[in-house]
Parts: structure tokens; sequence; C-alpha cells
């Protein structure tokens, strides 16, 4: 069953990576509409489920949603914008993977049950290293500037993450909706993008 569920999640994972990848080929501009209709459905998604802090869901909404706006794409940072994707892609993987499989010692286990401390470090290291060996790779630079990005949007991937489970723990909820088999909802996919919306904007132009 964990396996099935496992092959599922990575195939939904595979075709909203690919919706993502052709609209940036077609036009990196319409990323900002693509992102915008996540949002919408979110939105949707917060109205008919939860029922418990829903006024107080919508305003943290609708604060990423004010930043995410404030981000202004162009050339130059829409590559600043799909390096943080990056970043929260490998950590969804590597701490998913590593907890699931090494995973012992539970953190915030009133909150997200299923998060590991070994889930939660070895997505940290795993997702540096290959974030980092990126950057060598095409860039063949990096500084202290490009680590402590690549870390405030780990941790802010972890925080968004929690935060949504905070949410649906409080409305009694395993899933915020079933639009996305295998992942629940797509909050459930994109919390850890919600949330670092806020950081995105307010560091990618001082750090990058």
């Amino acid at each position: 069953m964990a396996y099935k569920n496992f092959i599922i999640r990575s195939i939904v994972g595979l075709l909203i990576l690919f919706v993502y990848s052709i609209t940036l080929i077609i036009n990196y501009n319409l990323i900002f509409y693509l992102i915008i209709f996540l949002y919408l459905i979110i939105f949707v998604e917060i109205n008919l489920f939860f029922k418990k802090n829903r006024t107080l869901i919508l305003i943290y909404l609708l604060i990423s949603l004010i930043f995410f706006i404030n981000i202004g794409f162009n050339k130059d940072n829409i590559y600043n914008f799909n390096f943080m994707i990056l970043i929260i892609i490998t950590f969804d993987i590597f701490s998913y993977v590593i907890g699931t499989k090494y995973g012992s010692t539970k953190i915030l286990k009133t909150i997200s049950p299923k998060k590991t401390l070994e889930g939660l470090v070895g997505g940290i290291i795993f997702s540096l290293l290959f974030s980092i060996s990126l950057i060598i790779l095409f860039k063949n630079e990096i500084n202290f500037n490009i680590v402590l990005f690549i870390l405030i949007i780990i941790f802010s991937s972890f925080t968004g993450d929690i935060i949504e489970s905070y949410f649906k723990r409080i409305n009694n909820l395993k899933n915020s909706s079933n639009f996305l088999p295998g992942h629940g909802g797509f909050f459930d996919r994109f919390d850890s993008l919600i949330f670092s919306m806020i950081p995105y904007t307010v560091f990618s132009n001082i750090l990058l």
C-alpha cells in the first residue's frame, strides 16, 4: 500500500513539474498566472474543508499572495524563483525518503506525527549539498550569501509544512482535500511554497 501510494505520489508530482516546465518554456510570464490559479484553488480548499480558524488561514494565504505579487517577474529573478522551487522540491523529497526509511525520532507529534528528526536533518543536509552543487556546476562560484539563502528557504519550507499541518490538526483533517491523488490537496502539496514566498521576497534581492 505504501509503495502504491509512493508511485501515485511520484506520478502526480512529475505531472505538476511537467505543467510548470511547459509553462516556463512557452512564456515565463505565464508562471505568474499559473501560481495565482494555484492560490485560487487553495482558497477553494480552505473554504470547503477548513471550518475552524478559517479567517486566520485565509489571512495567512492572503499575506503570502501579497508577497508573491510583489516579486515582479523578469528575466533576472525568474531564475532565482526557480532556484527557490528547486530547493523546496529537493528538501521535500530527501526529508520524505529519509524520514520514511530511517525516521524514528518523532518531532512535533501533536501537530505532524509523521515528521521525524532523521527526515529533517537528512533533508537539510542533502538538499543543501544538492543546491550548492548546482550553483557550482552552473555558476562556478559559491559564497556565504548563497548558502544563507539556501538555508533560509530550507527552513521556510519546513515551517510552511508545519503551519499547514497545524491548520489541519485544529480542523481534524488528514488532508486539505482529495484533489491531488497521493498528495491530498493543493494546500498539502504547496504548503512549503506558500510560506516560502515571504522570506524569498525579502531575502532574494539582498542575498542573490
